[in-house]
C-alpha cells in the first residue's frame, strides 16, 4: 500500500499513526497463527488495576482489519479477561477443531440460499401450508 494510503485508510492494515504509536509506546507481547501482532502499553494505567484501571491492549492485523480474525484466546486477553499472554497456557489443539475461515459476508463466496437474487431469484413454489391474510376475513 502507498504511503498516502497508509496515512488515510484504516481498513487494510494499520495506519502510520497506529504503527508509530505501537513502536513508541507499545510492547509486542505475541502473535497468533494468522500473523496478527498483539501489543500492550509500556506505561502503567493511571489508576491501579484493582481500582478499575486497565492496561491498554491492541492488535495490528496482518492484512484486512477484520475482528473475526482474532482467535478466542487473544480476544479474551485483549478485553482483560486474564492477564497472562494466551500463548503461555494454551491447551493442545483438538483433532476436531476446524482451521480459521474468514468471514465471507459481502463477498462472492458468501452463502446465498435458494431464491436469493444472486442465484436467479427462483424460489420453490409454496406447498399449501401458508394462507395469506386478508383484511376482509
Amino acid at each position: 500500500m502507498s504511503v498516502m494510503g497508509k496515512i488515510f485508510t484504516w481498513w487494510d492494515g494499520a495506519t502510520i499513526g497506529t504503527l508509530l504509536n505501537s513502536w513508541r509506546t507499545g510492547e509486542q507481547v505475541g502473535t497468533d497463527a494468522q500473523g496478527n501482532r498483539y501489543f500492550r502499553a509500556r506505561k502503567a494505567p493511571a489508576k491501579p488495576l484493582h481500582a478499575g484501571g486497565r492496561q491498554r491492549r491492541w492488535v495490528i492485523y496482518s492484512g484486512a482489519n477484520d475482528a473475526s480474525r482474532v482467535p478466542p484466546e487473544w480476544h479474551g486477553w485483549l478485553h482483560g479477561s486474564f492477564d497472562d499472554v494466551p500463548e503461555s497456557f494454551l491447551p493442545p489443539a483438538k483433532i476436531w477443531e476446524a482451521d480459521y475461515t474468514p468471514n465471507a459476508t459481502g463477498t462472492a463466496s458468501a452463502y446465498r440460499p435458494q431464491g436469493a437474487l444472486e442465484r436467479g431469484g427462483n424460489r420453490a413454489p409454496a406447498t399449501g401450508d401458508y394462507e395469506a391474510w386478508a383484511p376482509d376475513s
